[in-house]
C-alpha cells in the first residue's frame, strides 16, 4: 500500500517546525565482532569437517607399521535468507511536494530497518544456542556438554553447571577450552579470544578484564586473567542478546561462527505507470550459522 496525503497530512500545512522518529542513532554491524564473513555464489553453502588421525603408536622391531582411516565427520549447511523491504508514495503525495521532504528520510529508514534485521538473525545464533531444535551439523545445539567425536568422545563448549559471568567461571572457561580435542581425540591448542556480553554484562566485562588486580576480593594478588593475556581481544558489547545473563567466548578455532553474503544490499526506486506511484526497495540475501561449534564457547549464566 503507498504512503498517501492523508497519512502525511501535517507535512501539507504551512508552519510545520520539525520532523522526527526517523532519525535515530543505530548500533553499528555488531555481527562482525563475532562472525567472519564470506561471500557465496550459491543458493547453499555446505561445508564439512573431517576426521585427522589418531596419535601415532609405538612401532616394534620388525612389525608392520599402523594405517589408520580418514573420513567425514558431519556437515554444516547455510541456507540464504532474502530479505526485503519496500515502500511507495501516491502520484499526489509527488505532486504536493511531499517526495522532497520525506524521500531521503524514508530511505534512511528503509536502510536503518535492514540494519537492525540483520543484526538481529545474526545476534539469534547466539540467543538460540542453547534452544532445544536448533541444531548443528553434529545434531546439537550450539552451545553443548556433548559434541561427539568420531572416536567416541564428546567436547563440550558451555559449563556443565550454568555460571554467571564472574572470575571463577571466566577463568574455568579459558582451562575447558584448553582441554578441547579433534575428532581423534588430539589436543587442539585452542584459546579464547574474545568476550562477548549483552549490555547488562557490560560493567563485569571491564571490571574482569581491565583490572591490575583480583576484582571483589581484599586480596593483594593480580588479576590473572589480564595478566596472561587469557582473552587477547577483549570483550565487545552486543546489544542484540536476549539473555541478560548469557555470556559466550570467541576462540581461535578456524570455521566457527560464519555470515555468507549471496547478494550485498541494494536500493532500487522505480515508477507504476497506472498509479503514479514512486516505489522504494532494499534487499539483500545472506545466512548466518556455525560450521564447528568449537568456534563459541557460551554459558546461560546461574
Amino acid at each position: 500500500m503507498a504512503i498517501s496525503r492523508a497519512q502525511l497530512l501535517k507535512e501539507l500545512l504551512p508552519g510545520l517546525n520539525a520532523l522526527f522518529g526517523l532519525e535515530y542513532a543505530r548500533y553499528g554491524e555488531e555481527h562482525k565482532e563475532i562472525f567472519d564473513t564470506e561471500t557465496s555464489e550459491r543458493s547453499f553453502e555446505e561445508e564439512t569437517k573431517l576426521s585427522g588421525f589418531s596419535a601415532a603408536p609405538v612401532k616394534n622391531e620388525g612389525s608392520a607399521i599402523a594405517y589408520d582411516n580418514a573420513q567425514e565427520a558431519w556437515t554444516a549447511r547455510y541456507n540464504h535468507e532474502t530479505i526485503a523491504l519496500g515502500f511507495s508514495l501516491t502520484e499526489e503525495a509527488i505532486e504536493d511536494n511531499l517526495y522532497d521532504s520525506l524521500s531521503g528520510r524514508y530511505t534512511k529508514a528503509l536502510a536503518r530497518a535492514m540494519a537492525y534485521t540483520k543484526q538481529v538473525k545474526a545476534a539469534n545464533i547466539l540467543n538460540n544456542a542453547f534452544t532445544a531444535g536448533y541444531t548443528y551439523g553434529d545434531g546439537k545445539v550450539l552451545c553443548a556438554t556433548d559434541h561427539p567425536l568420531v572416536s567416541g568422545g564428546t567436547n563440550s563448549n558451555t559449563p556443565s553447571v550454568q555460571a554467571d559471568l564472574n572470575e571463577t567461571s571466566l577463568e574455568n572457561a579459558v582451562i575447558q577450552i584448553a582441554a578441547w580435542t579433534d575428532e581423534r581425540g588430539l589436543l587442539i591448542a585452542a584459546k579464547p579470544k574474545k568476550l562477548v556480553v549483552p549490555p547488562a554484562l557490560q560493567f563485569v566485562a571491564t571490571r574482569l578484564l581491565e583490572t591490575e588486580l583480583r576484582v571483589g576480593t581484599a586480596d593483594n594478588d593480580i588479576n590473572a586473567i589480564k595478566n596472561n593475556g587469557s582473552i587477547p581481544d577483549g570483550y565487545t558489547v552486543n546489544h542484540f542478546l536476549t539473555d541478560t545473563n548469557g555470556w559466550f567466548l570467541t576462540t581461535d578455532v578456524p570455521n566457527g561462527l560464519k555470515h555468507f553474503v549471496r547478494t550485498p544490499l541494494t536500493q532500487s526506486m522505480d515508477g507504476d505507470f497506472d498509479t503514479g506511484n514512486v516505489r522504494y526497495k532494499s534487499r539483500e540475501r545472506y545466512s548466518f550459522g556455525a560450521s564447528d561449534p568449537l568456534g563459541i564457547f557460551g554459558s546461560q549464566g546461574a
